[in-house]
């Protein structure tokens, strides 16, 4: 058995993962296109999931059959979203943490949220690509929508669910303008990272995330951290070893001569972080880990969907 097969990946299948902006595709879907004119000309019916948007139902056929249709028109179509994983060793943090008695740390929490929502794309019929990085671009698939490719993705997130190798480095910036010259249709860019870089210049990973914006992708940033223990560093009062995962480097400290000064330090960085994506209006989305994947998607997809109606 895999290690994604002990999750549940199907628990989001009832939402629907929407565009904001308009997205470029090939068949006909859930999302509009740019390539149509201002007429809105009637596709067909399809049955109604539960949880999804109420906006488009068919009250006349409701009325007839007692079933609830919704309807499909012609200037929508398909979503092609790019999904981002940071793989570096940072995110292998922590190391023995369990929620509801299964293992999780921040790489696994993002590649069973990525896995989540490729099967939630995969249902809605949309194209789905996977970009996997630490301080280089590793992995970097155009988006398709076959159960075959499906199958390929989630097996690069199972190798490196079994590998989580130590001491491998993070260049955010440098791949994010690799990725936005890399994908050549208006696409929904959805990110998983700590946001823990070699380069301590945030302005050169906004610049990286507006890259994205200025090729008319949209972005959603799920910002992915141990609350717990990054935020708030809630450590025993006693003498920690503390180890740099990236680059192996050791530093043993009293954890409560120290809290006061990180946690401040930590806070004003995630604050930057958010009004940053405030500014370059990119959907923000603060992660803990500890809360688990599924709650996390499914208040995220929920919240979006609200917004988007």
């Amino acid at each position: 058995m895999s290690v994604l097969d002990v999750y549940d990946l199907k628990q989001i299948e009832h939402l629907e993962f929407l565009a904001k902006k308009v997205v470029e595709g090939f068949i006909i879907g859930l999302h509009k296109s740019p390539f149509h004119g201002f007429s809105v000309e009637f596709a067909e019916h399809r049955l109604y999931n539960q949880g999804e948007s109420t906006k488009n139902l068919d009250w006349k056929v409701y009325a007839r059959t007692d079933k609830l249709f919704v309807k499909k028109y012609e200037e929508e179509t398909n979503l092609r979203c790019q999904i981002v994983v940071d793989a570096s060793s940072s995110m292998y943090f922590p190391k023995d943490l369990k929620v509801k008695n299964l293992s999780i740390n921040k790489f696994q929490f993002s590649a069973l949220a990525a896995a989540s929502l490729m099967n939630l794309l995969k249902k809605q019929r949309d194209a789905f690509g996977l970009s996997l990085f630490d301080n280089r671009l590793n992995v970097h698939t155009a988006a398709r929508s076959s159960s075959t490719h499906y199958k390929l993705l989630m097996s690069y997130l199972e190798s490196l669910l079994q590998k989580q190798e130590l001491n491998k480095s993070t260049n955010t910036a440098d791949v994010l303008h690799e990725i936005a010259d890399r994908i050549h249709k208006r696409s929904l860019v959805v990110l998983f990272s700590d946001f823990f870089d070699n380069n301590e210049n945030q302005e050169e990973l906004f610049a990286a995330l507006q890259h994205l914006n200025y090729n008319k992708h949209e972005v959603v940033v799920f910002h992915v951290f141990d609350k717990m223990l990054e935020l708030d560093f809630e450590f025993d009062n006693r003498p920690h070893l503390f180890v740099d995962m990236e680059s192996g480097q050791e530093i043993r400290l009293q954890s409560n001569a120290l809290k006061e000064a990180y946690v401040d330090k930590i806070a004003k960085r995630q604050e930057e972080i958010i009004q940053k994506c405030l500014k370059y209006k990119i959907d923000y989305v603060p992660t803990n880990i500890r809360d688990g994947f599924y709650p996390v998607l499914r208040n995220y997809l929920v919240k979006r969907a609200k917004i988007s109606t």
